[in-house]
């Protein structure tokens, strides 16, 4: 680790110390609840100092992202936004309207958009007209945002599957040349870092221990989407769009897949549940901890087939054919969770009922 990424790790290592006790002032925490089953008040900080932290940074070194100015802004209203949320608890109304300004701003002001999609069908680049591709960026920004806040479901997974999206980022920016992007990428890791530590009770126990919050998840979704624009559009894009879908290919895949089982029950798509893969390996009898372990795993090898497609240059139809066939069998997987469990329960009498 550099000297400047040691001040990074530094820098988010304090401002967490600093901001748990502010947040316990001012009751910015997590209380145990029916759904949250932990044990006391948690200050609920992890992704204000993360942000925090990438801030100074950007200060200090603002040409290793494009457009750092523009990015600040719209982070800084989005993470304001998940803290009153994280505190108040605001509508899903609100934030969506301030998710999908913070899109328009974007796109506007910083030129930022999806104007292609590769050649996913096999009939040549997909090629957006403004209209659409508006549209369409601003579906990705609020998908991007809300798969990340909705894996946030037990300690060190939001923080694991975002090192994994990031470093699987800086990678590729890396191989392309894109060196400031890259040192961007391994800056939001290494701030991310201190936080996994203290959200696992590592090295000071469950007595120091953060949660993301809203602020967190939303920041992450929204920085994650910022460079997947970034990498995948314009002459010098370092990966494919298609690409992209395999970075973040596990949050994508749970969120819509939770939304659609929503939807069908007839319940509100942001509805709170249990139903998450991460609840699923749960009741399948494995511990907090595996089930961390495993659902990381998975993420990292879905990163690595997306970052081997480009390397190799496989053909965009065919890993997006890949990508629709994990998903197909991903979906089903959910979908059909309890008859899998029933199942494994037959064979092991150990594993938990089902509810």
């Amino acid at each position: 680790m550099d000297t400047g990424l040691t001040l990074t790790f530094v820098i988010s290592f304090c401002s967490l110390f600093i901001l748990r006790k502010l947040a316990k002032r001012i009751e910015l925490v997590d209380i145990p609840s029916g759904r949250k089953q932990h044990q006391g008040v948690i200050p609920l900080v992890g992704g204000i100092a993360i942000f925090f932290t990438v801030a100074l940074t950007l200060l200090r070194t603002p040409e290793i992202t494009e457009e750092p100015t523009l990015y600040l802004i719209c982070a800084s209203i989005l993470v304001f936004t998940g803290a009153i949320d994280d505190k108040f608890d605001i509508s899903v109304k609100a934030r969506l309207i301030i998710q999908v300004l913070m899109s328009v701003i974007m796109i506007k002001t910083g030129g930022l958009f999806l104007s292609q999609l590769g050649n996913l069908i096999g009939l040549g680049n997909i090629n957006m007209i403004l209209p659409l591709s508006y549209i369409v960026t601003i579906l990705a920004v609020l998908g991007a945002i809300n798969a990340f806040n909705m894996v946030d479901g037990i300690d060190g997974l939001l923080g694991g599957l975002a090192t994994v999206t990031f470093a699987s980022l800086g990678y590729l920016f890396w191989l392309d040349g894109q060196h400031n992007l890259s040192q961007f990428c391994m800056v939001i890791v290494t701030a991310t870092l201190p936080y996994i530590m203290l959200n696992l009770g590592f090295p000071l126990g469950q007595r120091f221990k953060i949660f993301m919050g809203d602020a967190g998840s939303v920041f992450i979704g929204f920085t994650v989407i910022w460079l997947l624009i970034n990498g995948s559009q314009g002459e010098h894009s370092a990966f494919r769009p298609v690409t992209a879908l395999w970075l973040i290919a596990l949050p994508l895949m749970d969120m819509v897949t939770i939304m659609f089982r929503r939807v069908r029950k007839g319940q509100s798509p942001f509805k709170p549940d249990r139903e998450h893969l991460h609840h699923i390996c749960q009741r399948l009898g494995l511990s907090p901890r595996m089930t961390l372990l495993a659902i990381c795993t998975l993420a990292t090898i879905f990163a690595y087939i997306g970052i081997l497609g480009e390397q190799l240059q496989i053909n965009e139809t065919v890993m997006f054919g890949a990508f629709l066939m994990l998903f197909a069998i991903y979906f089903l997987t959910i979908s059909y969770s309890w008859r899998i469990t029933t199942y494994l329960r037959k064979i092991n009498v150990n594993l938990p009922q089902l509810r």
